[in-house]
């Protein structure tokens, strides 16, 4: 019978294996072998990884793949993409091939303002809230100036401190609005670092203020935290072409292709339903790159799905049209990425990655991202209006499952030629492979 257990995070890993091992995996000496398995050989390496987290075992792979020939503002790159679904890196290393035929992608860093916010509590006259922010102000940047002051050399720094009045949504309820610049960082522990010390001085300010009366001086501060949600830190890629060039399929012009691809893309604006897998198909791109170089991917999606649903509705990232015979396929997005700090200095794969993108600063990293994002998209919706999304998908996905069922190499050789001419269902494939095999 499984129980709690007292002081976990103090045994060392072995310890933790044989306690997982005896209380959830029956004593399993091949579910043990499983996670000692993916450990590294290099002791050193291997401690590195131990430490990202708490209470490690082991490690948890996930495939680096190249999508090649991306050529975005003059300029070829390889693209890092770690993820574990089939035909993603396919379709990508697809679209651009597609696309630097056409000119390639264009990006462009429309803003790279953060957000910060101390949320707090205060009962009382708001213009004399109004009146000792502003006069707090040099105060505030003052006492953060250690934390700001290398960020501050670099082109960086605090960019404004607003205060915002949330009363009518929920009583007594106010914030300091901050924006940020932290250059080439990601700046989560920037950002955090200055709210708590804005916070402090902000407390100790109300306190001490002669023209509060003792119910205003007991502002309270809820919490202070940056805000994933980045409308102002933008990135903008975009493809064009005429559309008599846009089809590589003799059953579909390309005014046709056009045509299609664009109502493909208006569905997605106006039906949430569509838009969430349309969207999702962007963020396979967008992801993929995110994780591959460190950053934190699971901010990117919710910052980037608020944004889809800022008009009130959820809908497209992308859109589509034709101006003057010019077939125009485009994305706005909100990435806040970094190229230093955090794992980028750390992890031996994720320093490996921003190499192969030449050390791309946090501006030109957004762009390739956003490129990767759209790139995505685009292959996606020609395969939806054309031969359909399985088609391709389940030839990538044969190799699962033939792999799942521990084909040997003969066997997938012949699976592959059986399944040129055939539908590929799993049912299908496991059927062909049981009568290879009688």
């Amino acid at each position: 019978m499984t129980k709690p257990v007292n002081g976990f995070s103090k045994l060392n890993k072995t310890e933790k294996i044989n306690w997982l091992s005896e209380n959830y995996l029956d004593n399993s000496a091949a579910a043990v072998s499983v996670l000692k398995q993916y450990w590294n050989d290099d002791n050193d390496l291997q401690k590195l990884h131990d430490e990202f987290i708490e209470n490690t075992v082991s490690n948890f792979y996930l495939p680096l793949g190249l999508a090649p020939n991306f050529l975005i503002n003059g300029k070829y790159h390889v693209l890092p993409m770690a993820i574990e679904e089939s035909s993603v890196v396919a379709a990508a290393s697809k679209a651009a091939k597609f696309w630097n035929e056409r000119g390639g992608f264009k990006a462009t860093v429309i803003n790279n303002k953060k957000i910060g916010q101390v949320h707090f509590l205060f009962q009382g006259d708001f213009s004399k809230l109004d009146k000792l922010v502003t006069k707090i102000e040099p105060k505030l940047r003052e006492s953060v100036k250690p934390i700001t002051r290398n960020m501050e050399k670099r082109g960086g720094g605090i960019l404004n401190i607003n205060l915002i009045d949330k009363t009518e949504e929920l009583e007594n309820y106010y914030q300091l609005f901050v924006n940020f610049d932290t250059r080439d960082s990601m700046g989560a522990n920037f950002i955090n670092s200055c709210l708590e010390k804005f916070a402090e001085v902000l407390e100790a300010e109300a306190k001490s203020n002669p023209v509060f009366t003792e119910e205003e001086k007991n502002l309270e501060v809820i919490m202070s935290i940056l805000s994933n949600y980045v409308p102002e830190c933008t990135v903008r890629a975009e493809v064009s072409c005429p559309v008599n060039e846009l089809s590589e399929d003799s059953t579909i012009s390309g005014e046709q292709f056009a045509k299609k691809f664009i109502q493909a893309v208006r569905i997605a604006e106006i039906e949430p339903y569509r838009a969430v897998t349309h969207n999702k198909g962007v963020m396979n791109g967008i992801d993929a790159v995110v994780l591959a170089t460190g950053n934190d991917f699971r901010a990117v999606e919710a910052g980037v799905h608020a944004f889809a649903s800022r008009n009130g509705k959820y809908s497209s990232l992308t859109h589509a049209t034709i101006e003057d015979g010019i077939f125009k396929f485009w994305m706005e997005v909100p990435l806040a990425l970094g190229t230093v700090g955090g794992l980028t200095s750390l992890h031996p794969l994720v320093k490996l990655a921003l190499d192969i993108l030449q050390r791309p600063s946090a501006n030109e990293l957004m762009e390739i991202t956003a490129v990767a994002g759209l790139a995505q998209n685009f292959a996606a919706l020609r395969s939806l209006i054309t031969t359909g999304i399985q088609q391709g998908h389940m030839k990538m996905h044969l190799m699962n499952i033939l792999n799942q069922n521990q084909a040997t190499e003969e066997e997938k050789e012949e699976m592959v030629e059986f399944f040129t001419h055939h539908t590929i269902t799993h049912s299908s494939v496991i059927e062909q492979l049981e009568k290879m095999r009688s």
